[in-house]
């Protein structure tokens, strides 16, 4: 995989508009993305949240996350570069496809 560097302002520049449109949002004050996500209950929650899990571990790659019943809060940042990395990008747009898929 090799080390992750944080996005270059071009990056960002592509990368970041796509996450933007589906409600991912910058963080104040820190170098990561947030989104909530809701669901129709908390076996949907939890479903989404188990798959995401299992593709985090294989990417050695975990999210920050919250839940509350049918509500999970992710926060992405890349802890090795101390900001935004493509990992975060690739994990997002997974992320997005499994939320599209129980929704």
């Amino acid at each position: 995989a090799g080390k992750a560097h944080r996005l270059s302002a071009e990056e960002r520049e592509q990368l970041l508009p796509n996450l933007r449109a589906v409600g991912w949002n910058e963080v104040e004050g820190r170098d990561a993305i947030f989104k909530q996500f809701h669901f129709k209950d908390f076996n949907r929650a939890f479903g989404f949240m188990t798959r995401v899990a299992l593709q985090a571990e294989k990417l050695d790659h975990h999210p920050e996350w919250f839940n509350v019943y049918n509500k999970v809060h992710i926060t992405l940042s890349t802890h090795e570069c101390a900001g935004l990395s493509e990992r975060d990008i690739n994990l997002a747009s997974f992320i997005e496809q499994v939320a599209v898929s129980l929704a």
